[in-house]
């Protein structure tokens, strides 16, 4: 596991737009596993930039967003799919077609679930996996438990993630209580992981997983210390509570 701990937040996000360019140069056809939520806006404005600027070439890259709340249509502005295309995939030369995001609305959950990670698996697995990181410890919508499910499923939002995600809301009541999500042995699959964590809130969930040389399901992030290719980078205030900063 490498850490990699950035000055502040645009330091990260650039920190981590340059990781995924320099695969994405090495890998014209790269397999991006990517992430939603405030935490990784700033590496995907680079990547916009980098595109414009600099002529970063998406055209053979496929993606697989890591979740999608249940209950919402693709068109609705707090669904992932909205997210992604108004935060990344409009402002770059990706194909429609490569672009891979969980369906809220399918009605057979199981079967959907199952055909997600096959197409995944269809072409290759993910190279890259973007991860941000939850206050209890989760990645994607895998929630702190007694027991962790390895494939893509749908699963119930946690009372602090539903809080947490509320600020997106007009009001708590209006956030989805389901979600589908990659589990946690589908990120694993990813041959690198890429993990961000910014802002004071995440300190003490790094300095947990940092700090002691364990994991723990009730901890879900903390399951990637096994993973054989991980890399974290903080800015200075999630940080700042780790032993190794």
């Amino acid at each position: 596991m490498q850490v990699f701990i950035e000055k502040d937040y645009s330091a990260m996000s650039e920190k981590a737009a340059q990781i995924f360019a320099n695969e994405i140069k090495q890998k014209p056809d790269l397999v991006l596993g990517l992430a939603t939520g405030s935490t990784p806006i700033g590496t995907y404005k680079e990547l916009i930039r980098m595109h414009k600027e600099e002529g970063l070439d998406f055209s053979k890259v496929v993606s697989f967003n890591l979740d999608e709340y249940y209950g919402l249509a693709p068109d609705n502005p707090q669904s992932y799919n909205y997210f992604m295309f108004e935060n990344l995939f409009n402002h770059i030369n990706i194909k429609k077609e490569n672009v891979h995001i969980p369906n809220g609305l399918v009605s057979d959950v199981e079967t959907y679930c199952k055909q997600y990670d096959e197409e995944i698996e269809k072409y290759g697995g993910i190279d890259v996996q973007l991860l941000g990181i939850g206050v209890n410890g989760h990645i994607g919508f895998n929630e702190p438990a007694e027991e962790l499910i390895l494939g893509t499923h749908l699963t119930d939002l946690t009372e602090d993630t539903i809080k947490a995600n509320s600020r997106f809301f007009d009001s708590p009541e209006q956030v989805p209580t389901k979600a589908i999500t990659l589990g946690i042995g589908s990120i694993m699959k990813a041959k690198k992981i890429l993990l961000l964590a910014s802002g004071k809130n995440k300190a003490e969930v790094m300095a947990k997983i940092l700090n002691r040389d364990v994991v723990t399901t009730k901890i879900p992030a903390s399951l990637l210390k096994l993973h054989p290719d991980t890399t974290i980078i903080m800015d200075e205030e999630a940080a700042s509570l780790s032993s190794n900063k």
